[in-house]
């Protein structure tokens, strides 16, 4: 098995909620402006097949959101991530995430070449969310029973899985 086979790129969505009449401040994402839900994919790289879910409130932070979810990554396995994981290195060490630029300075040519060949394997992730989002429950604003949405969200990958099978 080659090492590119065992490579897993991960990332976050968010999906539109009402705003909850208790505990707003929760569910509040100040990326989006707006109350969410988030839903971490993780994805096989090269088939694009969705390995696992995980669920969390809009308030809570990507990387947060990782370890709480309780995903634990064999050591051959390779994670790919974005620049909401940083500090994923010290929990699993064969990942990669995309440097930052220090404050005041400028990466430079070879730290962008670097951040551009990583995005050209993270690009996967965003086509599986383009993919979900597909299906308007996760797009729209999601009205139903927020506790419901974790298993409404599985079987939408289920049938992306499904469909990618086929």
């Amino acid at each position: 098995m080659s090492f590119e086979e065992n490579l897993v790129v991960m990332d976050v969505m968010e999906s539109r909620i009402e705003r909850p009449k208790i505990g707003q401040k929760r569910f509040f994402s100040g990326k989006q402006g707006e109350h969410t839900l988030k839903t971490q994919v993780i994805i096989h790289q090269k088939s694009s097949q969705i390995i696992c879910l995980g669920h969390g409130l809009g308030r809570i932070h990507d990387f947060r959101l990782f370890k709480t979810s309780n995903v634990r990554f064999g050591e051959l396995l390779k994670v790919i991530a974005d620049k909401g994981y940083q500090g994923i290195k010290k929990i699993h060490q064969l990942s990669e995430t995309p440097i930052k630029k220090p404050k005041g300075k400028k990466l430079t040519k070879d730290q962008k070449k670097y951040n551009r060949e990583l995005n050209r394997l993270r690009i996967t992730v965003e086509h599986v969310n383009r993919r979900l989002k597909i299906f308007k429950i996760l797009s729209d604003r999601y009205r139903n029973r927020r506790r419901r949405f974790g298993l409404r969200s599985n079987l939408i990958a289920g049938i992306y899985n499904h469909e990618l099978a086929l």
